[in-house]
Formats: C-alpha cells, structure tokens, sequence
C-alpha cells in the first residue's frame, strides 16, 4: 500500500507566504513547463489532491504518495487545505490536481518552481485510465511498474465485464440513464445508455425526456448525488463510487461498481 511522507520545513513562515499569495499563480495547467516533460529517474514524491489522482500515480510505479484531501471527506471539492497540506505541495516533485477542484489556484500557487505540476483527467474509463497512467509513468520514469499494472487492471476489468454481460437479465443489455461522471461503469456492464445527465440538478424536462426513454437503471454518482432521478419510473437507481480508498487501489472500484451492478440486476 502506498505510504504518506510529509517534509514541513519552516511550516509557520511557509504557510503566512501562501496564504497572502494564494490564488494568484501563473504557473502552468500542466506539465508542460520547461524540462517538465523529460522523464526522470528515481523515485519521485508525489503529492496528489485526492485519492483519484493518487490512485492514478500509484498505478504509474510511484510509492512516496501525499494524499491532500482525507477519504473522508464525502465531496473532495468541498475541502479547503491546510497550511501543512500547501507545505507538503511545495516540497513535492510532483504535484498532480484536477482542474474541475475550485482549490487548484492553491495548489498551483504553493508548487512554486521545484514542483511539477501535472493535470490529470479524472475518468475510470478503462482507456483514459491506461493514457494517464502510462503518461504519468513516462514523468516519473516508472514506466515498467505501470506495465505491469496495466496487464493486472486489463485482466480484471475483461474478467468483470464478462461476468456482467452474463448477468444480463433475458440474456439483453440493459438500458441505463447515467450521470456523466459515472458513464464508464454503463460501459464496464456492457449497457446500453439511453441518456445522460448533470453535473448540474435535473430540471423537469430533463426528467420528462429521460423517463421517456424507460431505463432498467439509472447509474447515479455517489459523490455528486441530486437524490433519486426517476422515482416514478420503475428504473433501479443505483449507486456508483468513483474515489478510490486509502489504500490508493483502483481495482476496488471496478469491482464494486460490478457488485452493485449485479445486485440491480437481481443476479446477486
């Protein structure tokens, strides 16, 4: 399991310099300063927002991960950190943050010049998932340790479609309505998506026109939840999460979107 490693130097006076100079960085959205693309060797400490991104890192091969965001804490954008947290930016060799997370000027600001700083599309869709960790494994020079994750996630994810699409009631594809953060456990099923919505609350004609398209499911996203969005319509509302544990393992997540996904479908 990855490890958390925090260096504060001169917390008190580094947190004073952040807090009068937060928000107002020019550093860029990724890494794409000068340098910051080579590959490097060694291993690299890396500090992430959430447990997403730190999940992500860990697959590339990195193992000194700092989570900034506790697990706990139900809506990562809801967190505002700490002074120690922006501490632990500063000393990192890497940074990594989702650009969607309303603290990132933060983030960005307390990197300063030594860390890199490196955008990361937050997706579980499995061919997202292979492009940023093979990319992030080129930054961090742990590209065989990414490898081998990826011949381990590739074998699991095949495993667990295939028991999904031989769960399929009538031996059919079910139609599903999903939240669009959540589009990749329909595809993980092998469903069919009849319509997607949010981020945003369903308005009433949104409902009107996803009711009319009579889903078995509706695949909601635990960490964004507007409540339940077909009440009336018979479709199973079923709850999907996208964070990974403290353990920084994204497979967990794969299997219990599945566990969940048969449970709707009555096969478990």
């Amino acid at each position: 399991m990855a490890r958390t490693r925090v260096r504060i130097p001169a917390v008190l006076a580094l947190s004073a310099a952040l807090l009068l100079t937060a928000g107002c960085g020019n550093e860029p959205s990724s890494a794409s300063g000068e340098g910051r693309d080579q590959p490097r060797t060694g291993k690299p400490s890396v500090v992430v927002t959430t447990t997403w991104e730190g999940a992500f890192a860990k697959a590339a091969g990195a193992e000194d991960i700092k989570v900034i965001v506790p697990q706990s804490v139900h809506h990562a954008p809801d967190y505002d950190p700490k002074p120690s947290d922006l501490a632990a930016v500063a000393e990192a060799d890497f940074v990594l943050y989702a650009p969607f997370e309303p603290y990132a000027a933060k983030i960005k600001e307390a990197a300063g010049s030594k860390a890199k700083l490196v955008e990361v599309e937050l997706d579980n869709d499995p061919a997202k998932v292979s492009a940023e960790v093979g990319r992030l494994a080129g930054l961090f020079g742990t590209a065989d340790a990414a490898a081998q994750w990826k011949t381990g996630f590739d074998a699991e994810y095949t495993k667990l479609n295939n028991e999904l699409q031989a769960a399929w009631p009538g031996g059919r594809s079910p139609s599903v309505v999903t939240q669009v953060f959540t589009a990749w456990s329909a595809k993980l099923a092998g469903a069919t998506t009849v319509g997607t919505y949010g981020p945003e609350a369903v308005t009433p004609a949104q409902l009107a026109e996803l009711a009319a398209k009579k889903p078995a499911l509706v695949l909601d996203n635990a960490h964004m939840s507007t409540g339940a969005v077909l009440p009336d319509s018979g479709a199973k509302q079923v709850k999907i999460v996208n964070y990974p544990g403290d353990d920084l393992d994204l497979l967990p997540v794969y299997r219990n979107a599945a566990a969940e996904l048969k449970k709707a479908m009555g096969t478990s």
